[in-house]
């Protein structure tokens, strides 16, 4: 039993941590950092905009430090992992967008510890992401690029909100569908939460591509290819959540 604690605990701060990278990151100058004000948050985003009619590449984080290696929320979910960062400023597209989630790098607005647990793709949550892509965006191409809980949130802006020209979704170690993962790994659903479950004929229509992690423990591929339910949209690659996933970002970055 105790064994059994000790892994969900460190799945839960896994996943929720997000990548951790022992390299520090240095950020390109044509990145700007910009605080995007909506009606609920204040979302943290870094961005590199040179063809304002052009399409746009934009890359949502994963949960972030929710919860820490006893399995208690913290009290700041700003990621220490540097994943998907990286691939964001590695990306040579003309507009690439770096958008972080509520509460993670800046607080404000109505921010509650739940809106990173229980409540973390909430409607406030995912109407938030939803006006910050569009504020940035407008009615222009998007391939959205989503990390773990990130896939989640990319798909709700898609599918639950009305009104972006998505023409690709991406994830990576994608959480798609976060009952089956709670149940999975014997952990509280996230009871306050949208699920892209309940919108998965709608999602499927968007042209996608998944990759999974062979090694990944936290979101493991059958949960992916469970959700999709077509092996063509799904990737397998030598990686586990966190590490290993270096051989795909030139193919991200040609999208």
């Amino acid at each position: 039993m105790m064994c059994k604690m000790l892994k969900r605990c460190f799945i839960l701060f896994v996943i929720l941590l997000g990548s951790v990278g022992c390299k520090s990151l240095v950020i390109p100058n044509d990145f700007v950092y910009k605080e995007i004000k909506t009606d609920t948050f204040v979302i943290a985003s870094w961005q590199k905009i040179t063809d304002y009619n052009g399409k746009f590449k934009v890359y949502i984080e994963g949960d972030g430090a929710s919860f820490d290696a006893y399995g208690r929320p913290t009290s700041n979910p700003t990621p220490k992992g540097k994943l998907l960062r990286e691939i964001a400023f590695g990306d040579g597209n003309s507009n690439v967008i770096y958008l972080a989630r509520p509460c993670q790098f800046v607080t404000g607005g109505i921010c509650q510890q739940r809106h990173w647990t229980t409540a973390r793709f909430a409607q406030e949550v995912v109407s938030a992401e939803f006006e910050a892509v569009s504020e940035v965006v407008g009615d222009n191409e998007i391939v959205l690029v989503g990390f773990s809980g990130g896939a989640q949130v990319a798909g709700l802006i898609s599918v639950a909100k009305k009104g972006l020209n998505v023409k690709k979704l991406i994830t990576i170690g994608g959480n798609l569908d976060h009952l089956a993962w709670t149940e999975l790994h014997g952990v509280p659903n996230l009871s306050q939460s949208l699920n892209l479950a309940d919108y998965r004929d709608e999602y499927l229509k968007i042209p996608q591509l998944h990759y999974v992690g062979v090694k990944d423990e936290v979101i493991p591929k059958e949960l992916v290819y469970q959700f999709v339910r077509d092996k063509n949209k799904v990737v397998e690659v030598d990686a586990s959540h966190s590490y290993g996933w270096e051989e795909i970002y030139p193919l991200i970055w040609a999208e």
